[in-house]
């Protein structure tokens, strides 16, 4: 008997951008809706789409006051626990652009380097072979003015340095040889909240990603 190949495996690893924060009531977006389950269904069954976005992630940074949003600290746990994982796909940074964390978008860069680095190593254990890792660029921020967030991100700070994150996530995607995506380039962040993403443009973001995908895994699809 032959057996079937396994599936190609794609973790998301995020923040409320890929949990699927929805901004309009502050639940999770269904799994007709969020970009991740749209993944899968435009990848289909020769892949395996993993959701593993925790809201507030960070690059590396623990919140002062909700903890535990480490994300470097997060990812070697959940590379071991999704193991063997082709497809590695990485969007941090919105939350770096906190006005309490005063980071520019060369000092994010800096701490994506970190989590990349620890991305493209294999680990020590059995099929911990190092993924193949696409490095998403979140959307530039939008306008704070009167909105929800006021006051933890400003325009003048992270509307600012957001707008020059994905020329340095660009350049780090060249110096550790992942592959790269601008979201920017086909969606905004809400009215809403300046942050997260509205439902409709997710369908968009879910298939500009398959076809990235299946740029990096070229002709390692089951038949």
């Amino acid at each position: 008997m032959t057996l079937k190949k396994d599936p190609v495996s794609v973790v998301c690893f995020g923040d409320s951008l890929t949990w699927g924060f929805n901004p309009t009531d502050k639940s999770r977006y269904g799994h007709d809706v969020r970009w991740t389950r749209r993944l899968q269904q435009e990848l289909g069954a020769d892949f395996f789409v993993i959701e593993e976005g925790v809201n507030g992630r960070t690059t590396v940074f623990e919140d002062p006051t909700r903890g535990d949003k480490n994300g470097l600290a997060h990812l070697m746990t959940v590379r071991k626990t999704h193991m063997p994982i082709d497809v590695l796909i990485i969007m941090l940074g919105s939350n770096d652009l906190q006005d309490r964390f005063n980071m520019s978008a060369n000092a994010i860069g800096l701490a994506m380097g970190r989590v990349l680095f620890a991305a493209t190593q294999p680990t020590d254990d059995v099929e911990g072979r190092a993924p193949k890792v696409l490095l998403l660029a979140p959307p530039p921020l939008g306008d704070f003015t009167g909105l929800e967030y006021e006051g933890l991100y400003s325009n003048a700070h992270g509307g600012v340095q957001s707008r020059r994150l994905a020329e340095v996530y660009a350049g780090l995607a060249e110096q550790y040889g992942t592959a790269f995506f601008d979201v920017g380039r086909i969606m905004s962040p809400s009215p809403r909240d300046a942050v997260h993403f509205e439902a409709e443009p997710q369908a968009e973001l879910a298939r500009a990603i398959a076809a990235e995908i299946r740029k990096l895994v070229g002709g390692r699809v089951t038949d």
